[in-house]
């Protein structure tokens, strides 16, 4: 019995000295730039960015957004937009201005832990987003039909809000070029260049926020293929905390049945992140077929700042109101 007891020590230090390796030494390595995702924002005229604006959030945190005014009056309806992964309300602009001159009122913005929300790459607790998103609906009151509109891991953000308790707070969302899963069949490795992952760390810390510790979750486990100007002003790393919660659930396919307000999906086919031609057959697969719109000779980020892409946006969102397919 006294040896059992020594082996069930020795067994559980080696286990606790291999977690906290994992946790001190799982960071996540910088990718190489990825030029695809950084270079098409040169040539993007920022000369009319909408001004920021704040609201505040349950937590007392003033947290941005951008809002853009629609064309017409009345407005045909809200669009409310959610960047994708390290980047922030700016990244949106020409969307944002394109859905305004169709005549919808536009609000981009800077999620928690991005842009002016807060110290980047870091939010206090998985959901917090969900509470960020509804405080602004709460603060700005958004009019018309709602339709939130959400790229890349933004689109994954999207869809979880849209499996949510809260989804009736928007009337439709709008996935483009979404996260799904790093195990979906959209998935490339490591997003084709975009992100490294730090997987043992991230192993680690669900396993401890299981047993409900949670004091670690600040630490980083994604890092994105910036180069060294993008760092100044987008957000380099994910905490672990920032990472589990913009994206949808573990199991996706809960999140994509659980989803009962309309849903469209947008993707470029020359995506360099997803394997475009797997997302229909994704929801498919989840039990929730939805329509999906390939937009030829566009890639990840063009799919928000191509004058045809932003053109069949705006389309798909007018769609949904007669039930059309876009």
């Amino acid at each position: 019995m006294k040896r059992i007891a020594i082996v069930f020590v020795a067994g559980v230090a080696v286990v606790s000295v291999l977690l906290a390796l994992a946790v001190v030494l799982g960071a996540p390595r910088p990718p190489p730039p990825m030029e695809s995702i950084n270079t098409p924002f040169r040539s993007v005229d920022f000369s009319d960015l909408a001004q920021l604006k704040h609201y505040t959030a349950r937590d007392g945190a003033r947290l941005a957004f951008r809002a853009y005014a629609p064309a017409t009056s009345p407005a045909k309806g809200s669009a409310v937009l959610i960047h994708g992964s390290s980047a922030s309300s700016n990244s949106l602009h020409p969307l944002a201005k394109g859905l305004a001159q169709a005549g919808y009122a536009v609000y981009a913005l800077d999620m928690r832990g991005h842009g002016e929300s807060g110290p980047k790459g870091q939010i206090t607790y998985i959901g917090q987003l969900e509470d960020d998103v509804e405080d602004f609906l709460g603060a700005v009151h958004p009019a018309g039909t709602r339709t939130l509109v959400g790229l890349s891991s933004g689109g994954g953000f999207a869809l979880r809000f849209a499996a949510s308790s809260r989804q009736k707070l928007f009337d439709q969302y709008m996935l483009l070029a979404p996260f799904i899963h790093q195990d979906a069949p959209t998935a490339r490795p490591e997003a084709g260049g975009w992100v490294t992952t730090g997987v043992a760390r991230i192993i680690t810390l669900t396993l401890l926020n299981r047993f409900g510790i949670t004091r670690f979750n600040t630490l980083p486990v994604l890092a994105f293929a910036l180069t060294s100007e993008a760092q100044k002003f987008l957000t380099p790393t994910y905490s672990y905390a920032l990472a589990t919660n913009f994206r949808p659930h573990n199991d996706y396919r809960v999140d994509i049945g659980a989803a009962e307000q309309p849903l469209r999906v947008l993707v470029g086919q020359d995506d360099e992140i997803f394997h475009a031609d797997q997302f229909s057959a994704v929801f498919e697969e989840a039990g929730r077929p939805v329509p999906v719109t390939l937009l030829p000779g566009v890639g990840h980020v063009d799919i928000t700042l191509q004058p045809a892409a932003i053109q069949a946006v705006t389309e798909t969102i007018g769609s949904f109101r007669d039930g059309e397919s876009p």
